[in-house]
């Protein structure tokens, strides 16, 4: 176990972001899995933007990287223009 003041909070501090990165990456991974699976052109197109937002988030707050952010969003464009 940490010794120092310091290092203690940093335990903490470690596992209160890592929790909420997760908690933020998980719900953007589902709601990329729920636009893959639609169908339906317009539900798709309310649903791109939310997504692209969600990413993009994730992306600044260096959740995940910002090329898969945007890799993610240019596969997602072409399923949402793919739909007739």
């Amino acid at each position: 176990m940490a010794n120092h003041k310091s290092s203690i909070k940093r335990i903490r501090q470690t596992n209160a972001r890592r929790l909420r990165n997760r908690y933020y990456a998980k719900t953007a991974r589902n709601a990329v899995r729920v636009l893959r699976a639609t169908e339906d052109k317009n539900e798709a197109t309310t649903l791109y933007p939310k997504v692209c937002s969600m990413l993009d988030k994730l992306a600044k707050k260096h959740v995940i990287h910002k090329n898969k952010a945007g890799n993610l969003k240019s596969k997602l464009a072409k399923h949402v223009n793919s739909l007739a």
